[in-house]
């Protein structure tokens, strides 16, 4: 059992048989009335995120969630297959368990794969990955000045809002939690 006052970014709890992964909370002590804990938690098994409100010491039960280190091999259809780096043992994902996490794989790249009582239940990507530019409009010879952004697609079929100085063919740093441009590779 945890106490939502323990609650912290990452923490994964069980809610009426789901697991759910803590993704942001803030403790709140209005001037009238009981303090409690705002959160925003994502259902590891559908990826959905909302938010939920609970008393202050409110007991939850903790989920043991096992991660381990391993490398996206590739896809047939639906199914995405890892591979164990230390076993080379290979399971497989369908596409509604790792929820939007689909937009950032590259083959042998590595990431987490959460297992629930020895089930595998999704994936937890790096918080940045790096991709190709495989399409976007070009930047005009003063844009770079304005600040301005353009849509660029990337190589694994992403849309991102990127600067006007971007061009196909540059690798650029995606933030995985948001979906937003970081920097130029």
């Amino acid at each position: 059992m945890i106490s939502t006052n323990d609650l912290r970014t990452g923490v994964t709890v069980e809610i009426d048989g789901d697991v759910y992964m803590v993704v942001d909370f803030q403790h709140v002590k209005p001037g009238k009335g009981a303090a409690f804990v705002r959160t925003k938690i994502k259902n590891i098994k559908t990826g959905q995120v909302f938010e939920r409100n609970f008393r202050a010491g409110e007991k939850l039960n903790r989920a043991m969630v096992e991660r381990k280190t391993m490398q996206y091999l590739y896809s047939e259809g639906n199914v995405y297959y890892f591979m164990d780096t230390q076993t080379y043992e290979q399971i497989p994902l369908i596409e509604d368990q790792m929820g939007d996490a689909i937009k950032y794989l590259k083959e042998n790249m590595e990431v987490m794969v959460m297992f629930y009582d020895g089930v595998s239940i999704g994936i937890e990507l790096p918080t940045f990955v790096e991709l190709e530019v495989t399409q976007t409009e070009p930047g005009f010879k003063g844009d770079t000045a304005t600040g301005g952004s353009k849509p660029a697609t990337l190589e694994t079929g992403l849309t991102v809002q990127v600067p006007l100085f971007i061009n196909i063919g540059d690798v650029i740093r995606v933030d995985t939690r948001t979906g937003e441009y970081l920097s130029r590779v």
